[in-house]
């Protein structure tokens, strides 16, 4: 009789969090309080599972389409003002997830969020535990910001961000600032700041007396929210793109990718029978669509307005 039997099915603390529902540590914690059954029995630590099992979480029953294993695809959205970063609104306003690609299995998991009056980048994965490692504080994964203030912005203000201001759910502080410009009585800044707490950009400038008219995400660890990239649109992710952040992670590559070739945006309705191009009109429509796809590293340009690119980009007064 052969001992070593192979191990069927993936271990339940990571079939859950690829489903998107926490972290593998807090998965385990839930696990450990007898807070999750599989077919009807408390689960135990370390327990595997396969897609056939029902699983319940207090007392709750896990959609089948959640527990199966999604292939990894991850996309950016260049978000407008006004759309929530939630799956239903009460009050029946537009979400994020209304201009979603579909998905044959899993679902798309917000990397962060941004509020209903931020702008800018937005990440989306159907990989649990990537979107976890890119959110948790202890990643110190950077978020760089780019800032309108209202009214002029002392120095002695500058200095309280930098070195820390105190908020009501702890202490915070803006690992960089970068002075951008502006006209009259708004001037641009770019922030750089390691965790992503509700309203946090906002609130540190709050805290020193200024007043932010305009908030946009223009970067998110390596991924860099490119100017060609529209507002309202959104486009997958290359495989080097991938890769990159997987590494900044410590997170194996993964053996299959996402489809390089797809990407742009999603619109809704059916699509217009196109009259036959000719030659010229192929070259014009590759023009086009040319920001509907993945891009390789491609490097801001030094032409980009204030609010785009990286703030080591940039060439301003630096406050640290």
């Amino acid at each position: 009789m052969n001992q070593n039997k192979p191990l069927t099915g993936e271990r339940l603390q990571k079939v859950l969090a690829n489903a998107g529902m926490g972290s593998r540590r807090r998965i385990e914690g839930w696990i450990a309080e007898g807070r999750v059954e599989v077919n009807g029995e408390v689960a135990k630590l370390g327990q595997r599972v396969r897609p056939s099992d029902a699983i319940r979480v207090d007392g709750r029953q896990v959609a089948k389409r959640l527990l199966e294993a999604p292939e990894r695809e991850v996309l950016v959205y260049n978000k407008p003002e006004g759309e929530l970063v939630t799956r239903k609104d009460t009050e029946g306003r537009r979400t994020v997830f209304d201009r979603m690609p579909k998905l044959k299995h899993g679902r798309w998991i917000p990397v962060g969020r941004l509020d209903i009056n931020s702008s800018g980048l937005l990440l989306l994965t159907t990989d649990g535990e990537l979107a976890n490692r890119l959110m948790h504080p202890s990643r110190q994964v950077e978020r760089e910001y780019a800032v309108r203030v209202m009214g002029k912005v002392s120095e002695e203000q500058l200095k309280q961000l930098t070195h820390g201001v105190e908020l009501e759910d702890g202490p915070a502080r803006f690992e960089e600032i970068v002075e951008s410009g502006g006209e009259g009585i708004n001037r641009w800044y770019h922030v750089v700041i390691m965790e992503g707490r509700q309203r946090e950009v906002r609130r540190m400038w709050e805290a020193v007396g200024a007043r932010v008219s305009r908030l946009k995400r223009v970067r998110y660890g390596s991924v860099i929210l490119d100017s060609v990239l529209k507002v309202g649109r959104w486009r997958y992710l290359s495989e080097a793109e991938i890769e990159e952040l997987l590494v900044s992670l410590g997170l194996k590559k993964p053996v299959k990718q996402a489809q390089a070739g797809r990407g742009g945006r999603q619109d809704s309705g059916p699509k217009k029978k196109q009259p036959k191009a000719n030659a010229k009109d192929t070259r014009q429509a590759d023009v086009r669509t040319k920001c509907e796809r993945p891009k390789r590293n491609r490097k801001p340009s030094a032409k980009a307005s204030p609010s785009h690119g990286k703030a080591k980009r940039f060439r301003g007064k630096r406050s640290k």
